[in-house]
């Protein structure tokens, strides 16, 4: 898709296909309506990683040095939080339970009004964040660490791998996949993670899904891989630049972003 954006674009993620956001480099932010891209005052040049909202009045980006913005429908204000380190992966399952995670293990949660840190227990890099509710979040990062969050604490998971993990999707509790360096997969069935042959070698940096049968995963050189429930296999992308986020509103309707300011459209 033609997207005006010349820098690299880190996150995707939208409240319908008509409203969808991608943010990058340079706290460049760009909006889908339906038709056509375009740039939005963001209000920084701080780097961004990732976006996610509850509403189309109702979205927050992070980014460099702690750096939050929120979205109200109109405009992007910078929010105050305790965090000084880069955030790279936001998600929640409601306006009042949103959760943050960046470098050293710093994870920050917003209950509807401030946001506040956690105690992680790692000191590693966490790259991503995922929830089905409050008593179930996951989140992933560096030297194969995984998290879960059972509502009132956080706890390290085996994962098998010592593979820096870049993202994590789930469609249930019980079948949540984390995908990162090397072509890495694991699956989670809801008491295990456990590897999973994909063939890949290249990093996956995102991944998401509309159902246990529909997911992708995103990686360097414009790597795309599909998940039909049983198997993941390759897809053309039509590029060779690093892809790093993927989202979509529905299976025919799929949104990834990444180097020079690339927007696929599935």
């Amino acid at each position: 898709m033609t997207s005006g954006a010349t820098v690299s674009l880190h996150g995707v993620w939208g409240s319908s296909p008509s409203d969808v956001f991608a943010v990058g480099d340079y706290g460049f932010i760009l909006h889908y309506d339906g038709s056509a891209w375009s740039a939005m005052i963001s209000g920084t040049n701080n780097w961004l990683y990732d976006v996610w909202g509850s509403s189309p009045s109702d979205v927050f980006a992070v980014g460099d040095s702690g750096f939050i913005l929120h979205y109200d429908g109109s405009v992007w204000s910078a929010v105050s939080s305790s965090a000084t380190v880069s955030l790279h992966g936001v998600w929640g399952s409601s306006p009042s339970d949103v959760f943050a995670v960046g470098d050293y293990g710093f994870i920050l949660h917003y209950d509807g009004s401030v946001w506040s840190a956690m105690s992680s227990s790692t000191t590693n890099g966490l790259s991503d964040v995922w929830s089905s509710s409050p008593s179930d979040v996951f989140a992933v990062g560096a030297g194969g660490t995984i998290l879960h969050y059972d509502g009132s604490t956080w706890s390290a998971m085996s994962s098998g791998t010592t593979a820096w993990l870049l993202g994590v999707w789930g469609s249930s509790p019980s079948n949540v996949f984390a995908v990162g360096a090397g072509g890495t997969i694991l699956h989670y069935d809801g008491s295990a993670w456990s590897a999973v042959t994909t063939g890949a070698t290249v990093s996956l940096n995102g991944v998401w899904g509309s159902s246990s049968s529909d997911a992708f995963a995103v990686g360097d050189y414009g790597f795309i891989l599909h998940y039909d429930g049983s198997a993941w296999s390759a897809m053309s992308s039509g590029t060779i630049n690093l892809l790093s986020g993927v989202w979509g509103s529905s299976p025919s309707n799929v949104f990834a972003v990444g180097a020079g300011g690339t927007i696929l459209h599935y």
